[in-house]
């Protein structure tokens, strides 16, 4: 199969690449920086260079893979909520994902999308199980995954099965979150956000690459997809398991007040509680290799962090 994917070259594209290729897959990753591609990415995967939020003859490969992986946007955890930071996510968005579905529309044989969104869509839905069904947030990031959802779901038709990818935090050794709350919690200082009861929709790395793929190869998969653990723990829970994880106790909750002051809206979803529950993944017959987070932890923790592409073609003597 050839799989043409955007936003290759974050944390979990490379793993999704890294995937398809090792069960004989072609990856076709678009990047506007080939240098950078070529030093995160293995060497057999094809890079594209070019502006996915552009139209331009990239769009061609996209008519022709057999799928596309759409994971491309600005990230939403570095910087402050401003005005332009807003603009600059819906735009890294909705944008390339509007090219996508039309030139998947164009197309005159089958085609899968599936296409990234996150559990933020569901707002904060306190203690209430988040299954794919329930209702839309009324926050920024809500209505973002909604706008986001919404244009990759313009490319469905008979011919092309779109699924949208609810990703839950993705908890991974050598990038994302858990790298940069390990510090802390090392020095005994880490503990819950807030009053630490709102739950926290995670997964493992290796399990949100394992469903992608999942959803890729099942035919009745299709719509929105929560991309999480069977049983998201509250957040002090899971920083309770987190702190006895490294050693030490985990408990100065940081003040909800000071995350509101210090990052404005961004601090307010950061509060929020996201029991979001996997209901599609456990109906369709998909198991989980880390659905428990000690279980995860104690894998994430163990050794060195994984090896980047570059530096296992290094070792290996392999030409780029």
């Amino acid at each position: 199969m050839q799989v043409l994917i955007t936003g290759g070259t974050g944390l979990l594209g490379r793993a999704i690449v890294s995937g398809l290729l090792s069960r004989g897959d072609e990856a076709v990753v678009v990047s506007r920086n080939a240098a950078r591609a070529e030093a995160v990415l293995p060497a057999a995967a094809q890079i594209l260079v070019a502006d996915a939020a552009e139209p331009g003859p990239w769009l061609d490969r996209v008519r022709q893979a057999d799928a596309v992986i759409n994971l491309i946007g600005d990230n939403v955890g570095q910087g402050l909520w401003t005005g332009r930071k807003r603009r600059r996510l819906r735009r890294s968005r909705l944008r390339p994902t509007s090219l996508l579905a039309a030139a998947l529309r164009e197309r005159d044989r089958p085609a899968i999308l599936l296409s990234a969104s996150a559990t933020g869509y569901y707002g904060d839905g306190g203690e209430q199980a988040l299954g794919e069904d329930a209702e839309l947030g009324r926050d920024f990031l809500a209505i973002l995954c909604h706008e986001w959802e919404r244009s990759a779901m313009r490319a469905e038709s008979e011919r092309c099965r779109v699924v949208c990818l609810r990703f839950g935090v993705v908890l991974a050794r050598d990038g994302g979150a858990l790298p940069r709350l390990l510090p802390l919690f090392r020095r005994g200082l880490g503990g819950p956000l807030g009053h630490g009861r709102q739950y926290f929709a995670w997964i493992h790395l290796q399990d949100a690459v394992r469903a992608v793929l999942f959803a890729l190869d099942t035919p009745a998969v299709r719509g929105p997809v929560n991309v999480t653990t069977p049983n998201p723990p509250p957040q002090r829970e899971f920083a309770q398991v987190l702190g006895a994880a490294v050693g030490r106790s985990a408990r100065w909750p940081t003040p909800a007040w000071v995350l509101r002051l210090l990052l404005g809206e961004k601090g307010r979803m950061l509060l929020r509680s996201q029991r979001a529950v996997p209901n599609r993944l456990k109906a369709h017959g998909f198991r989980w290799e880390f659905a428990d987070l000690d279980r995860a932890l104690t894998d994430l923790l163990s050794g060195p962090a994984a090896p980047t592409a570059v530096e296992r073609r290094i070792s290996s003597g392999e030409p780029r």
